[in-house]
């Protein structure tokens, strides 16, 4: 499948090898984290004709919105705006107030992997900013591989990367990116489950903070969702 990229292909060989693959066939969801600024400033420098979207579940950080409409201005790229079917009010209404407390893989689940599910429907492809370091279960993704719980094709251009090697590349290109991440957040989700990371924490420790949550389940596969269950 993936017999011309591997972890050596530098990010825009790997972003032109998908894109002449899959065509119009091929999406970016980006969470606006360090990385994924990466890639779209590799999509935007190179003109490249992919797909870009974000999950706003309605409770991202107010530095966050900014940012998305920072790099569609610097890049002159359009990010759309996949929102769930339910306002948080709603969700509130359905599930009780603040459901990321109580039950935070359901909150996830009807903010994110659901909208993920209905947005990449009629893609062959999807990109992602995943690296390899930032959970056990990540550790073994490939560049390319075949996402079984979406039923495309994964492209993880990043997934060999360092944290330095991310950010050699914000510092060398002037990539624009969140100001939060300079005030002890280095992984960035939605305000309610998002904290402060201190010296010595591993940086996805504010994320679900408390609880043995790492992952919202965008990437988890079916045999590790069985396994958390």
């Amino acid at each position: 499948m993936a017999d011309m990229v591997d972890d050596k292909t530098s990010l825009e060989d790997v972003l032109r090898w998908a894109s002449q693959k899959l065509g119009d066939r091929l999406t970016f969801a980006t969470g606006f984290g360090a990385e994924g600024c990466v890639i779209i400033d590799a999509i935007g420098r190179a003109k490249l004709p992919i797909d870009l979207f974000t999950l706003d579940t309605g409770v991202l950080f107010p530095e966050t919105y900014e940012l998305w409409h920072q790099l569609e201005a610097r890049y002159g790229v359009t990010i759309r705006a996949v929102r769930p079917p339910r306002s948080i009010a709603e969700q509130a209404d359905d599930h009780g107030p603040r459901l990321w407390e109580r039950e935070p893989d359901r909150c996830c689940d009807l903010r994110k992997v659901g909208p993920l599910r209905e947005a990449l429907a009629g893609f062959g492809g999807w990109i992602t900013a995943i690296r390899r370091e930032h959970t056990p279960e990540r550790a073994t993704a490939q560049v390319v591989e075949q996402d079984a719980k979406f039923g495309l094709v994964k492209v993880n251009p990043l997934v060999a990367w360092t944290h330095d090697d991310v950010w050699a590349r914000i510092y060398a290109n002037d990539v624009p990116y969140n100001p939060l991440h300079e005030r002890g957040y280095p992984s960035i989700g939605c305000m309610p489950c998002t904290s402060v990371v201190q010296i010595g924490e591993n940086p996805r420790s504010g994320r679900w903070r408390g609880s043995a949550k790492r992952e919202c389940g965008l990437h988890l596969t079916a045999d590790a969702e069985e396994k958390s269950a």
